[in-house]
């Protein structure tokens, strides 16, 4: 969800990029609650770190969740300044539909205003959506 909102709202000043030790596939929710923003990551894929530990400069390494901050490699080559933002995996909701879907929407909301609030840290001005 963070690279979906670096992509909509700073196009012009990240290129984001997003991977995981463990990756399982976009999950359906994610795209539903997304979509609902209208932001569509149909075309996205999940990647392992492998696919960039390495390989490219990241200006920022961002973790999102306590899981993947622990066990990201703790050197990291070609990575300027590394960042956690601890926010609750949605993905491992075990409620009804409805509630799971809630419990994406709320993470959504969460990731989605510390995006902002970081480009505005970062003087980035916000595309318009």
């Amino acid at each position: 969800m963070a690279e979906a909102f670096l992509r909509t709202y700073a196009p012009h000043a990240f290129e984001a990029y997003s991977a995981g030790l463990e990756p399982k596939g976009v999950h359906p929710l994610t795209v539903e609650v997304l979509d609902e923003l209208g932001i569509d990551i149909r075309s996205q894929r999940s990647k392992h770190l492998d696919e960039y530990m390495g390989k490219m400069f990241f200006g920022y390494l961002i973790t999102v969740c306590s899981q993947a901050d622990a066990s990201c490699p703790a050197v990291f080559p070609g990575v300027g300044v590394r960042m956690h933002w601890a926010f609750d995996d949605p993905a491992a909701c075990r409620g009804t539909q409805a509630e799971c879907l809630q419990e994406f929407r709320r993470v959504r909301d969460e990731i989605r205003n510390r995006v902002l609030s970081w480009l505005e840290e970062l003087h980035v001005e916000p595309a318009r959506t």
